[in-house]
């Protein structure tokens, strides 16, 4: 290759460097800048292809056109590195100058609610609490000593047919109240003792206003003295803080194996006030009656205190029992008990 060629293939390098040079400026994003680096300088590159030649040169111009490669060779090299920064640079002063109004509120994700059962159970244990109550559990599956025997259900009583009670392997049940947390806590120690006992029991009913499982509150306060008229007292107090104050009760005589005597517990409805009435027309809630059964109580029977081996004449007390599911009925006004249970998130969404 004569000497004319030689100056050619440099002239060509230091050309190529120029194009190089000025085509990058109009490249907006790495990716494309790499892949104009790698026209140039890859294995099938424009520089590299006229450095093939450099083995056809006389050896006497080898080093003149191997600096001219190396030159053109660093100068894409610096384009690039000046080019890339320049984005980076322009990139960061965008950030920089972008505007946020942080007075927008937040975007953030829809937060879950608690449910409607658990808040009402909160509530409940919250105004006990306040009472001075504990509260205790205990576990869902019981022998049937502490879920009928203890608590004066003989064998014969109506409420241990197996079309009431789930009975499972082990002569065991699943429990259908949960009323065998007061008696475990007469077992472990002497009065007084002042507990509720939130928790679910099992029944086999199931329609608009019975599940199979369904959560329950009992209360038992056991001290020397204890009359009726702390019961009538406790309960009053419940319901003016749960459904309001001014409200009155009323207990009816009834029957519980357990309790002697025994009263249903009716609240004034708090929608009609007691009246029976909104607005001139019957009220939706009581259907006209002024009154809304909330539960059942009574006082302690002497049996269910020798069962655990109280002394009856030495103390008195009285327990109370109320479904949760229908005091959340009651209170949020749903029509059927069902809707607790359907994992509807729109229906539940409403309880905040």
């Amino acid at each position: 290759m004569s000497s004319a060629e030689t100056s050619k293939l440099i002239a060509e390098l230091d050309r190529l460097a120029a194009e190089f040079a000025g085509d990058i400026g109009a490249l907006a994003t790495e990716e494309e800048i790499r892949l104009a680096q790698a026209r140039y300088l890859g294995k099938k590159g424009k520089v590299s292809e006229l450095m093939k030649a450099l083995g056809k040169l006389p050896p006497g111009d080898r080093p003149a056109v191997g600096e001219a490669a190396n030159r053109a060779k660093s100068s894409i090299e610096r384009a690039v590195t000046e080019r890339l920064a320049a984005l980076d640079e322009a990139s960061l002063s965008a950030d920089l100058a972008r505007v946020v109004d942080v007075t927008l509120p937040a975007r953030g994700g829809a937060l879950g609610t608690l449910h409607p059962l658990t808040l009402v159970r909160r509530e409940i244990e919250t105004i006990f609490l306040g009472l001075g109550f504990e509260v205790r559990t205990g576990p869902w599956i019981e022998s049937e000593w502490n879920n009928f025997d203890a608590l004066n259900t003989p064998p014969d009583h109506p409420a241990r047919d197996m079309q009431d009670t789930f009975f499972v392997e082990g002569g065991r049940i699943l429990r259908s109240h949960t009323s065998p947390v007061q008696i475990r806590t007469m077992l472990a120690g002497p009065p007084p003792i002042r507990i509720v006992a939130p928790g679910n029991v099992f029944r086999r009913d199931d329609d608009a206003t019975h599940t199979p499982m369904f959560p329950q509150m009992e209360g038992l306060l056991v001290d020397k003295g204890v009359s009726f008229a702390d019961l009538k007292g406790t309960l009053l107090h419940f319901v003016h803080r749960f459904f309001g104050p001014n409200l009155g009760i009323r207990l009816r005589p009834s029957y519980f194996p357990f309790t002697e005597p025994s009263a249903e517990v009716d609240a004034a409805c708090y929608l009609c006030a007691g009246n029976g009435q909104v607005e001139g027309r019957t009220c939706r809630l009581c259907r006209g009656s002024g009154w809304i059964e909330i539960g059942g109580s009574g006082m302690v029977h002497p049996n269910v205190f020798r069962a655990v081996g109280y002394d009856p004449s030495a103390v008195t007390g009285f327990a109370f029992g109320m479904g949760l599911s229908r005091m959340a009925m009651l209170k949020y006004e749903v029509d059927d008990l069902r809707s607790f249970y359907e994992h509807d998130a729109r229906f539940l969404a409403q309880f905040r």
